[in-house]
């Protein structure tokens, strides 16, 4: 049997690979990255997976330096020999991939994206199993692999098997959370067997010791160092270059042995990564070539349906060894062969590429396409097009601004270290005070995105000193900007202290004012503590028909409405964030969007909607490779009295907190523990976590924090802290008017002036507000008083209210000391508690909940981000664990179905 020279030594490599394949062919999707160094063979074993993979269709796909930068180019590669399955497709799914391969003018949604590959591979392998191969996958531009790890990582229950192959030092972030495979050099007896196996003839045996030296276990060092007789006669003084470069050198020797005309074939072919050969003939006419010396190229490429070169060392080997003269002419061929309608970013890099000095006609072109590539969620190829457009432009000033807008695009694509590069380009020197500004500020965004820099404050505040005389307005929002910043990224301890005071200090805006202006009159106003001051600036903000001043400043504005007790608002502007996080395909967004919807039905009572949107948000981190936000699970588990569970998250914050830094997540921790504890009557841990949580200061969690201090520091004796924490709130809810910030201060002011009045008065608010576990709880300490004043009537009547409600909304802990409170009246209690269905993961019971409501699996799927076989997988394990058998016997279950009478 003849040696397959591409597997000696890769027993280990090759078995990780069957075992994907058995398992796609088992219908158990599987996905895995083979890492290494160039010409460690990763190559060979995709096509040796492609070989083995007896049966399955294929799709193949590969990265390029020179598309690294176009939205979704690598994914249309893959994708492009399904596509005409799009018209079987949903609708949301089918119109995000038509606008993101551009067959279609329209804002896609990358999750959608996301889903529509799915269904669309999915589709494919439905008919026979699928193996969808990706080389080069440290050039895939970041929008295809973004949507290839969330594909990748929901092929559970699909007959797709993915395999991507990338160089070690690659650019793979997008990709690092998939199963991966190092493939190293070969040992001393398989570098010998190979050498033995590839090279024609017998080696001196000077020669072979020499090659196997420089090779150091290479594979296609092995295969090419003697091919191109760079060791001859064994006498060569040794170079000092690596492997890497041996074999390109090897390349490059067989490129220069053809003829010029051959070599300016491989040119515009290397120029062009699609392999399109429709549009290289048509390049290669405008060049004037006979296409009949695609006959001969060296065995470097084939040229059949598609543009292939044997190696992709080999493609950036014969592109490199053009004259730069010969690589403009190329790209300018292929512009010219690009359609502009159908292809306009692709036309546009092309032209960008054979401009030899400045172009403001290309460059303003290129500025055009950043825009569509940005909307079509590609703001990494926005970045690029901006930092190109940049070097083309001939005005300085201009050059300027074109790459701090690109830097700006690069650090919202998440390419910090990209974007610390192009800023580094800047001559700061040469700039007037408010580019010195943006600069400062870019500078700022830039250490707020690298989790150990602290400098982000620092540079923020510079910028805005830097307009304070030139330009007071612009200087005010930049302290807005850096209050943003800090909350987005999760460091708003201290750095609100910090930013305000320096803006404080900082003179005013001239008159008129405006929207930014008074925004950040609020923020000092809140700081100082002048909460009446702060609610009447805020209030229009925050007003029907005002979320879009918002847009800039997603995250302050959802906390000022949560500092002003506004369910409204808040609700208002999460439906915005929410919008805003699915159209771009901001996974920030999206995320914190899910978050305020979890939170703010924690405080409706609606813990199954909290519940559903953890769970999506869970998803979206899952489907990405990062980690879930924790604190809505927090609010969640405190409300259900769930304390084995609430400590493991308040340990996961923790640990989070000290990793990153991210401070203001305890005041989470302290206000759950709070509630919990006063929940089972702990008062001394409630009063010492109460504490804590209002030290941090931080926007509505240590305003709400008030009121579980009242109650912990009146239960525990303490009369006096309980006083000033009563007075405190009070003062808050005056100021915020609304009904839930009245009733909840009501309430806890009840407690320290024993007066039925307050009690009275807490219900009265609270009635007229959807917060019904705010509710729910005033009842219960309404009922708890009239007790203890010996009106048991009164209090059975209060307490069976409570009790009834806090059951129903699934608040177990305060619903058993209600149950208790009413037993003390004489009056036997009959449990009401809600099952929970613990049994089940929070997605199964989301899973459950939504078949149950009569959602079909696509429908399930489409929210969650899987594919309908995962969801029916899913329900597969959610029919065993609960004993039932159909979607039918599901909608039976009680309480499954929310607002269910069963």
């Amino acid at each position: 049997m003849a040696l397959d020279i591409g597997l000696v030594g890769r027993q280990e490599s090759i078995r990780c690979l069957d075992g994907v394949i058995a398992s796609a062919r088992a219908g158990s999707g599987a996905a895995l990255l083979l890492r290494g160094d160039p010409g460690v063979g990763k190559s060979a074993l995709l096509a040796a997976a492609e070989r083995r993979a007896g049966g399955f269709r294929v799709l193949r796909s590969a990265g390029s330096e020179f598309e690294a930068e176009l939205p979704f180019a690598g994914l249309h590669q893959l994708c492009a020999p399904e596509l005409d399955r799009l018209a079987a497709l949903p609708p949301v799914p089918r119109r995000a991939l038509e606008a993101a391969f551009g067959l279609a003018d329209v804002i896609p949604d990358l999750f959608a994206i996301g889903v529509g590959v799915l269904e669309l591979l999915g589709a494919a392998g439905r008919e026979r199993p699928l193996l969808c191969v990706v080389d080069d996958a440290h050039w895939l531009d970041d929008a295809s692999a973004r949507v290839l790890s969330f594909v990748a990582r929901r092929i559970g229950s699909e007959s797709i098997a993915v395999l991507l192959a990338a160089r070690m030092s690659g650019r793979t972030a997008a990709l690092d959370t998939l199963p991966v495979v190092e493939v190293h050099g070969l040992d001393d007896a398989d570098a010998r067997a190979l050498l033995a196996a590839g090279a024609p003839g017998s080696l001196d045996d000077r020669v072979r010791e020499r090659i196997l030296a420089e090779a150091r276990g290479n594979p296609l060092a092995l295969l090419e160092l003697p091919r191109n007789g760079v060791m001859a006669g064994g006498f060569a003084v040794p170079d000092e270059y690596p492997v890497t470069a041996a074999i390109e050198r090897g390349f490059r020797a067989r490129l220069l042995a053809l003829p010029a005309a051959h070599r300016l074939l491989l040119t515009i072919a290397s120029a062009d990564p699609t392999g399109d050969t429709g549009l290289l003939w048509s390049a290669v006419d405008s060049a004037g070539l006979d296409p009949s010396v695609a006959a001969d190229t060296g065995g470097l490429a084939d040229f059949d349906v598609r543009v292939r070169f044997c190696h992709p060392l080999a493609r950036s080997v014969v592109y490199r060894a053009a004259d730069p003269e010969q690589r403009r002419a190329a790209h300018g061929w292929l512009a010219d062969a690009t359609d502009e309608i159908t292809d306009p970013d692709r036309r546009a890099w092309h032209r960008a590429l054979a401009c030899a000095g400045p172009d403001d006609e290309v460059a303003a072109e290129l500025e055009v396409v950043a825009g569509r590539a940005e909307t079509r969620g590609g703001v990494a190829a926005a970045a690029a097009f901006l930092a190109r457009a940049a070097a083309l432009t001939r005005d300085p000033d201009r050059r300027v601004d074109r790459i701090l807008t690109a830097v700006r695009a690069r650090l919202a694509a998440g390419a910090v270290a990209a974007a610390a590069d192009l800023l580094a380009t800047v001559d700061e020197g040469r700039l007037d005070v408010a580019r010195r500004a943006r600069v400062d500020q870019l500078h700022g965004r830039l250490a707020f995105a690298r989790d150990a820099d602290g400098a982000g404050p620092a540079f923020m505040l510079r910028a805005a000193h830097r307009l304070a005389a030139a330009d007071p307005r612009r200087s005010r929002a930049y302290f807005l900007d850096a209050l943003e910043m800090a909350l987005e990224v999760g460091r708003a301890t201290g750095v609100m202290d910090m930013v305000l005071e320096a803006a404080r200090a900082a003179p005013p805006a001239p008159p008129p004012s405006g929207a930014s202006d008074a925004l950040l009159d609020a923020m000092l106003s809140l700081s100082a503590g002048d909460h009446r001051t702060a609610t009447a600036l805020l209030r229009p903000m925050l007003s029907e028909g005002a979320a879009e001043m918002w847009t800039e400043r997603p995250a302050l504005g959802v906390m000022l409405a949560a500092e002003l007790w506004d369910i409204d608002a808040h609700a208002r502007l999460t439906a915005q964030l929410l919008r805003v996080g699915r159209e771009s395909g901001s996974l920030p967004l999206l995320r914190l969007g899910l978050t305020q919807v979890a939170t703010a039905a924690v405080h409706r009572g609606d813990l199954d909607a909290a519940a559903a949107a953890i769970a999506e948000e869970e998803a979206v981190a899952d489907a990405f490779g990062a980690a879930p936000h924790l604190y809505p699970r927090l609010h969640l588990a405190a409300l259900r009295g769930r304390r084995a569970e609430l400590a493991a998250l308040a340990d996961a914050v923790r640990a989070a907190a000290r990793q990153r830094g991210e401070e203001h997540l305890l005041a989470n921790v302290h206000w759950a523990t709070a509630i919990s504890c006063n929940a089972v009557g702990e008062y001394a841990a409630a009063l010492d976590a109460a504490r804590r949580a209002t030290a941090h200061r931080a926007l509505f969690v240590a305003g709400i924090s008030l009121a579980e201090l009242v109650e912990a520091a009146v239960r525990s004796g303490e009369p006096a802290a309980a006083r000033i924490a009563s007075a405190e709130l009070t003062e808050r809810a005056a100021a915020a008017g609304t009904a839930w910030s009245l009733g909840v201060a009501a309430a806890a002011r009840a407690l320290v002036s024993d007066a039925e009045d307050d009690y009275r008065e807490s219900l009265v608010h609270l009635d007229a507000a959807p917060l019904l576990p705010s509710r729910a709880r005033a009842r219960l300490r309404y009922g708890e008083w009239l007790r203890r004043q010996g009106r048991r009537k009164e209090a059975r009547e209060q307490l069976r209210a409570a009790h009834e409600s806090l059951s129903d909304i699934g608040m177990a802990a305060f619903a058993r000391r209600a149950a208790a409170e009413l037993r003390a009246t004489g009056e036997s209690v009959r449990s009401r508690t809600k099952p929970t269905y613990d049994q089940l993961t929070m997605q199964e019971l989301h899973i459950a909940r939504l078949v149950a409501t009569g959602a079909t699996s696509k429908e399930v799927a489409a929210q969650l981000f899987l594919s309908p076989r995962t969801v029916d997988a899913h329900l597969r394990n959610i029919f065993r664990k609960l004993g039932v058998t159909s979607r039918r016997q599901l909608r039976t279950l009680p309480d499954l179905v929310p607002n269910s009478d069963t």
